[in-house]
């Protein structure tokens, strides 16, 4: 058989027809069939222009961690995202999903695996390979290690591919169960992503030459010039005793200088203006280099004031966001593979979310003051839970009609309230009248019983109720059950859903 035909007799081969949809799910443009040069190639080079014009990888970048205000900036983006609440939302997952997902997350280092998924926004792409292993009937990664990104590259179909050493140029294929890629405005064109430190690279490079020629300028101008003068007959050596002796001078402010040689001290008048234009480069490079890694630059120079820095601070939550949204995309496609080798691809998995503390906060607090203008009454076990409160921070003390209305139902304050799902369905149930009820409940089962009473055997049971079955008059009974039914369903989604949000 081949896959184009069948042989249906030694000798005769029937063609399949080319099914009308074939053209619908193949690329049309595409690297093998475009003119760009990087298509002839093995593998897909890095198009980031930085790296295109040193002939490097992405090593180059790691070395600007050095610098104290790329390093310090990186730490501080990194820690707006590690201080932001997060936690695994069950969603559509079933319960056993989501705690075997939950035990699993448990027991890896959160923490530092956050921390190398962020190397992504400064890379651009940030590899994470799973470290599986058999955990009972199950598999799990053990632990999930960022590798290097410089050991890795794309081919010309957008694969993620291991620089083996005993792979060639083209790598080897990393498997798609083993390899997760974090990675930052990635696109057909670019699979790489985006990296923030090419952004930074040529301002660390200008503003540490600024800097050497800033000290040179000093240690040129920043001291009084020493003159000493001497005898025009003195000897080579006269002189270069001298000169040893203005250098102890201008370290120690000492020197002892032959009696017919004399020392002037000179200024460097009018050089001010020299030392203010590396001043100006240096400040240049810093706001280049905030700017590209902060998104701006007044929270970290002298002249802002409480307005520009609030404003470079709301500027700078919208890179937390972003920087939020790769950790978010990367933990969820790394359930989603935990899932597939646990429980199956058609399996739901829940959802890693991270957010802000004070979002979720408003967000409750207004949900809860609606409904407690609505009439409903939350328990003071529920403020505390919900709101972190302290022993005595509540008054508990009741109304005068509250206190009588317990008193004359025989409750006491410690008794615990029903929960609202079960307080919406006694109210929905004690809104049918007892007496329609009963008499719908008797007409449906009367004749159930009487043809139980006549029948003498199982066998002879099970025909009589065929037959008294379709003269039952239960659709009354069916149209309120249905209506109950379908309240505590409408009720259940609409606490998940409060739920989800909490």
């Amino acid at each position: 058989m081949n896959k184009k035909g069948v042989w249906v007799t030694p000798t005769e081969f029937v063609n399949f027809a080319e099914p009308k949809h074939k053209g619908l799910t193949e690329h049309i443009a595409s690297r093998a069939r475009s003119f760009d040069a990087q298509a002839l190639g093995m593998y897909l080079p890095n198009p980031d222009p930085i790296l295109k014009a040193q002939g490097k990888d992405v090593t180059v970048y790691r070395d600007l961690r050095s610098s104290a205000l790329v390093g310090g900036n990186i730490r501080r983006r990194k820690s707006s995202v590690l201080a932001l609440e997060r936690d695994l939302k069950r969603g559509n997952a079933p319960v056993r999903v989501e705690r075997f997902i939950r035990d699993w997350l448990t027991d890896l280092d959160l923490d530092r695996i956050i921390r190398e998924m962020l190397d992504a926004s400064l890379y651009g792409f940030q590899p994470i390979e799973l470290m599986l292993r058999p955990l009972g009937l199950n598999i799990v990664p053990e632990d999930l290690l960022g590798k290097p990104a410089e050991w890795f590259l794309y081919d010309q179909g957008n694969n993620l591919r291991f620089r083996a050493r005993d792979a060639g140029l083209t790598g080897e294929l990393c498997d798609p169960q083993r390899f997760v890629v974090a990675r930052q405005d990635a696109t057909y064109n670019n699979p790489y992503g985006f990296a923030d430190l090419s952004m930074c690279f040529w301002p660390v490079i200008f503003m540490k030459g600024g800097l050497k020629f800033w000290v040179q300028f000093t240690e040129k101008y920043g001291s009084p010039w020493v003159i000493g003068k001497h005898p025009r007959g003195a000897s080579t050596g006269e002189t270069e005793l001298l000169l040893d002796s203005l250098e102890a001078m201008v370290q120690d402010a000492v020197a002892a200088i032959p009696n017919d040689s004399s020392v002037d001290i000179i200024e460097a008048a009018g050089k001010a203006g020299s030392a203010e234009v590396y001043r100006e480069l240096l400040v240049y490079c810093r706001s280049e280099i905030n700017v590209g890694l902060l998104g701006q630059n007044q929270t970290t120079e002298a002249n802002s004031n409480r307005a520009s820095a609030t404003a470079g601070l709301e500027v700078t939550k919208d890179i937390r966001d972003g920087d939020k949204g790769i950790v978010a995309a990367t933990m969820n496609a790394i359930i989603r593979r935990v899932v597939d080798l646990n429980f199956g691809e058609n399996v739901a998995a829940p959802v890693y979310e991270l957010w802000e503390q004070e979002e979720i906060d408003k967000t409750q607090a207004d949900r809860d003051k609606s409904l407690t203008e609505s009439g409903v009454k939350f328990t003071s076990q529920y403020w505390m839970r919900t709101y972190n409160l302290q022993e005595g921070d509540l008054d508990e003390t009741l109304a005068p009609a509250e206190s009588a209305e317990f008193a004359e139902s025989g409750l006491k304050s410690s008794t615990l309230k029903p929960i609202l799902d079960q307080v919406a369905l006694d109210q929905a149930i004690n809104s049918l009248p007892a007496e329609l009820l009963q008499e719908q409940s008797e007409q449906a089962v009367a004749s159930l019983i009487e043809t139980l009473l006549r029948a003498r055997t199982d066998i002879e049971a099970l025909g009589l109720l065929a037959e008294a079955y379709p003269t039952m008059d239960d659709q009354a009974l069916q149209e309120n059950l249905t209506r109950l039914l379908f309240m505590a369903n409408i009720w259940g989604r609409l606490n998940a859903s409060a739920d989800r949000e909490d």
